[in-house]
């Protein structure tokens, strides 16, 4: 599967973003979905991730209440609603998708993930 973000952008502190991830299958409501992101000279660090139906969802504790994924297996597209954005959210946000967990799974480790689309930038200035 193929994934492609967008939505990422220069915003102020306290902002809001939606990214989107849209994937090429139309399998897409087999995979979970995570987001990922990659701050300069840091690791890749998880953000968010959903079940295959969007049933169940898990959030890092740095966007926890701040940020929410969802999904719509209609459009075969991933969101992921960033609110009250700090400059510590600065960072290349990538999606990816997991084929192995099913039912209401959903991984935190980026290794579980086969797929990977190729980020959107979120630049946050203080």
């Amino acid at each position: 599967v193929q994934l492609q973000a967008s939505g990422g952008g220069l915003v102020q502190a306290g902002d809001s973003l939606r990214l989107s991830c849209a994937a090429s299958r139309r399998t897409f409501s087999s995979y979970a979905m995570g987001w990922f992101r990659q701050a300069p000279g840091k690791e890749r660090e998880f953000v968010a991730a959903i079940s295959r139906s969007g049933g169940s969802a898990g959030y890092a504790d740095s966007v926890k209440g701040r940020f929410t994924i969802a999904r719509d297996n209609a459009k075969n597209t991933v969101y992921l609603q960033m609110n009250s954005l700090k400059p510590e959210d600065t960072a290349l946000y990538c999606c990816a998708a997991d084929p192995w967990r099913s039912g209401s799974y959903y991984s935190t480790n980026q290794h579980d993930y086969d797929y990977w689309g190729q980020g959107t930038l979120v630049t946050v200035s203080s």
